[in-house]
């Protein structure tokens, strides 16, 4: 592949794959991907985690969650959304590194074939538990996974020890920990363990030790004991070749022609507490892996369907937190009322696992598993203390004492059993464990974009049968064990917790059905594969880390030994930008009808929607770098010589000098909201399905007029617009790179309409280029409707930047209507010729002003310039003489006809 101009001069970089995302698909990509001759570059937004380094203080643990925009680059990434929270990892190793070890195999008859209903609650697996057989043996011999091997710890053998009670079936999983320092050998705690055969991504030096059942698994692993991918996988894939990058947050993907793709990325800078915007920088490749995790990968790919537009409308469906549900055991007791041991904190976080069979394998309903879950002992304290009550009462009863011991002079000393009474015998968190359970719940949420921002659509409504099942056995154990059943207090709000989140780009036999294939490539874009847990189709059941690994392993297998290996991959239909599309024309970089499009500045974080910052849109590099306001971000091509700071001062001299004694200029800021759908070319239509499925559309623009003189002068008023568009089917926020407006265009003969016209140049995350075409239609119909005139807009998205037509051609181009001022035939309504220009029609929608937006909008304008009032007045006489024009005439002559009337 030949590189293309990256800023000024900078080559983008060329690689056979990008792998984007380190978790349980992206690093096994990574390895076996390097390990079969391919150059391969993994991106992973998060740092490393080398033994020793989690956080464990609370000043460490306040700053342990990823916000960049507020400066954080923590472990944890917490969210929340309709009916569910969510917990995923961001840092080298994806989620291995606050899992809980544990490896199980799908289930071989819950890799069910559902017919498909409505609202996409189905499971419809394309591979089978045979197809991933031999991937599992794979994934194994590189995770290693033992059962849990001690037969003293009280949590796991109360666990076993109910299971037989209730006659359940209980194990003790494979799961991911080191316990001994070799193969065979009997388990001993804190055992130094001899390097991997192909060293350590986190350098020569890093020391790994057995386990030493501190029950910290779910908070990073400081030992090294427990088998995170960063300590098999993706150290393999480093010693093989691949190139590892943290801090590397992937925004944007699109095809290019010929195949492969181009990866828009930022580089995040942890050690800034108080980040700047962040330059967009590029790399191609020829075949891209997502694997950011179902929250990561899915929001990526909806971010981009302008440039996907072939994705399967099953995006974002089928989603699943596969059946998580967190319970509580309290205050366990024997039989004969001593307070029965149970360590919570003791051991690794799951050491057994209670399966209950599903109706496919001669169960009652949908099957589950139910797993002790450890916590670290720190919890301890907080769960004795957080029983203020006899917290405050056990202290009261020790300052007590010793008060009357100072009073009445007791001849006592020694007050250690005094403080032993303060601090409580534990009883509560000795006895107490909680219980994790997953299973088969129903796969019917559905994620979508909503201001920007990834949104689920998702309740326990569907599935209240398979978590009520579920909570009685949980009861069921907890009574076994002499203890209480507590719920997890999300419960009561009808919100339950994911640390499993599965589905969003489901895999399917077709692409009605799904949006890859049993393989992970997705439908219609050959060389882009998803191997996450986005790719599930429905719950895994149990521990789903396994089976997303096999996935991935298959997936692997198949991109270098398949028979499709060979394969045209990516391609970009050029045909679909117009004739005259600054980017559907020249070509750029060697690579024909492609051009790469300008570099932006990006903010720190892409998941606040419409929440972004305003500054945000395109970077320039070095001294035009000051136009953007990009002085203090962290760009060092955008620093500023001695010479350039002169320059610029020369410049603001020269534009003071100008607002003094230049022309007047007139602004003011509309805000516009309303529906659009995509692949729709009719307004109306657009309309109307998009309201009926919520799909909304709004922007916000400046308007502004330079010179109110020659606005005034010219009959097409022209005038500048900024802003941003916010369209969820197409990524979200759009900044705008180039606006035209036009205020009041005649619309043939006198008495002619008039038309507001906008054209807006955008371009979505991942750089493909689009045309924002929008009119109001100003024209005297029966009855009053001057209001919805002037606050109704009729919307068209086109593929490419598409230029306004030259207002002195002697005929306007069929894409536009003619800009003319002596134009004698009357325009359409709309202003694109639909039925000659389809293929370049993205999608359509109408916009209003809404009457409270309209009373900020005029509080809105501003003036510059030496004469500020008669500017206004000037740009108030055009606006009440156009509509004057339009309105007034027509309502004046039937005036005179009434009279004419009356007199006869």
């Amino acid at each position: 592949m030949e590189p293309v101009v990256q800023g000024d001069d900078d080559p983008a970089e060329s690689v056979d794959a990008v792998v984007v995302g380190s978790g349980f698909g992206g690093s096994v990509a990574a390895y076996r991907l390097a390990d079969g001759g391919q150059s391969v570059v993994l991106m992973e937004r998060g740092r490393a985690y080398p033994p020793g380094s989690f956080a464990r203080t609370p000043a460490e643990m306040g700053r342990n969650f990823w916000d960049p925009d507020k400066g954080l680059y923590g472990l944890f990434d917490a969210w929340t959304f309709r009916g569910l929270e969510g917990i995923v990892s961001s840092g080298l190793g994806g989620g291995s590194l606050i899992y809980a070890n544990v490896l199980l195999r799908k289930d071989k008859n819950w890799f069910v074939q559902e017919s498909p209903v409505p609202g996409g609650g189905y499971e419809s697996w394309p591979f089978s538990r045979q197809d991933l057989e031999p991937y599992y043996d794979a994934a194994e011999a590189m995770l290693r996974p033992v059962p849990y091997p001690y037969q003293d710890t009280p949590k796991t053998l109360a666990m076993e020890t109910a299971a037989r009670a209730l006659g359940l079936s209980i194990t003790r999983p494979p799961i991911a920990v080191t316990f001994s320092q070799s193969p065979g050998a009997a388990p001993a705690r804190n055992q130094v363990l001899p390097p991997a055969p192909y060293g350590s991504v986190h350098g020569e030096g890093t020391v790994r030790t057995t386990c030493t059942l501190s029950g910290e698994c779910d908070i990073g692993c400081n030992t090294g004991a427990k088998n995170t991918l960063d300590h098999n996988y993706l150290s393999a894939a480093k010693a093989a070749g691949a190139d590892i990058r943290t801090h590397h947050d992937v925004r944007g993907i699109r095809p290019l022609p010929g195949g492969g793709y181009e990866v828009r990325y930022v580089v995040h800078d942890p050690a800034d507490a108080a980040p700047g915007l962040l330059r967009e920088q590029l790399i191609h490749c020829r075949r891209l892996i997502l694997a950011a995790g179902t929250f990561g990968t899915t929001f990526l790919l909806l971010r981009n369907r302008a440039s996907l537009p072939a994705l399967s409308p099953a995006l974002g469906t089928r989603f699943s937190g596969n059946g998580d549900l967190l319970g509580f055991v309290l205050d366990a007791k024997d039989p004969d009322g001593v307070t029965r041991t149970l360590s919570g904190s003791m051991g690794p976080v799951i050491t057994a696992a209670i399966r209950t069979p599903d109706s496919t394998d001669g169960g009652d309903g949908r099957g589950y598993y139910i797993e002790d879950a450890g916590y670290p002992s720190f919890m301890n304290w907080l769960l004795e203390t957080g029983q203020f009550r006899q917290v405050a009462k056990r202290a009261g009863k020790v300052m007590v004492q010793l008060l009357k011991d100072r009073l009445f002079q007791a001849q006592r000393s020694n007050i250690s059993a005094d403080l032993a009474a303060a601090l409580g015998d534990g009883r509560l968190s000795a006895s107490s464990v909680p219980l994790l359970g997953m299973g088969r719940d129903i796969p019917d949420g559905v994620m979508t974009l909503q201001g920007g921002r990834l949104a689920i659509n998702w309740t326990l409504a569907t599935s209240a049968a398979y978590f009520g099942r579920m909570q009685a056995t949980m009861q069921a154990i907890a009574t076994e064990l002499g203890g209480s059943f507590k719920q997890n207090p999300l419960w009561w709000s009808k919100r339950v917790i994911t640390v499993h989140p599965l589905g969003g780009a489901p895999a399917g036999r077709n692409s009605s059905e799904g949006v890859c294939d049993s393989y992970g490539e997705v439908f219609g874009y050959p060389g882009l594969h998803v191997v996450d847990g986005a790719v599930m189709p429905g719950p895994v059941g149990a521990n789903p880390a396994l089976t997303i690994a096999a996935f991935a392993e298959r997936a692997c297998h198949r991109i270098l030994d398949g028979t499709g290996a060979e394969r045209q991959r990516g391609g970009l239909d050029t045909a679909a930008f117009p004739p005259g599309s600054v980017d559907g024309g020249t070509p750029d970089g060697g690579i024909p009808g492609y051009q790469p499009g300008p570099l932006r500045a990006l903010v720190p974080d892409a998941t606040k929607g419409a929440r972004a910052p305003a500054e945000e849109g395109t970077f320039v590099p070095r001294a035009a770098s000051r136009s953007l306001g990009l002085r203090s971000a962290k760009f060092p091509e955008a620093a500023v010589s001695p010479e350039s700071e002169a320059l610029q001062e020369a410049e603001i001299e020269e534009e003071t000098e100008l607002a003094e004694t230049g022309p007047s200029s007139v602004s003011f800021t509309e805000q516009m909201h309303g529906w659009f759908s995509a692949g729709v070319t009719d307004p109306e239509a657009g309309r109307s399905l998009g309201r009926d499925r919520s799909r909304r559309m709004m922007f916000e623009l400046t308007i502004t007029a330079p010179d109110i003189d020659a606005f005034v002068r010219d009959p097409l008023h022209p005038a500048t617009a900024e802003g941003y568009v916010l369209a969820d089917q197409f990524g979200g926020r759009l900044p705008v790179e180039r606006g035209w407006f036009n205020l009041f265009v005649k619309d043939g003969p006198e008495p002619a309409g008039r038309k507001m016209l906008y054209r807006l140049w955008l371009r979505d995350p991942g750089g493909t280029p689009l045309t924002f075409v929008g009119h109001k239609d100003v024209r005297n119909n029966a009855g009053f409707d001057v209001w919805g005139d002037t606050t109704t807009l009729y919307v068209t998205v086109l593929r490419g930047h598409v230029p306004p037509p030259d207002p002195a051609a002697p005929t306007a181009p069929a894409t536009a209507p003619s800009f003319r001022p002596d134009n004698e035939t009357s325009a359409p309504r709309n202003p694109l010729d639909v039925d000659k220009n389809r293929a370049m029609v993205a999608g359509a929608g109408m916009l209003f002003i809404r009457p409270w937006d309209f009373a900020r909008q005029l509080t809105t304008f501003r003036v510059a310039g030496p004469n500020p009032a008669s500017a206004l007045a000037a740009f108030g006489k055009v606006f009440l003489g156009e509509l004057w024009q339009v309105y007034g005439r027509r309502m004046h002559g039937r005036v005179d006809a009434g009279k004419a009337a009356g007199r006869q």
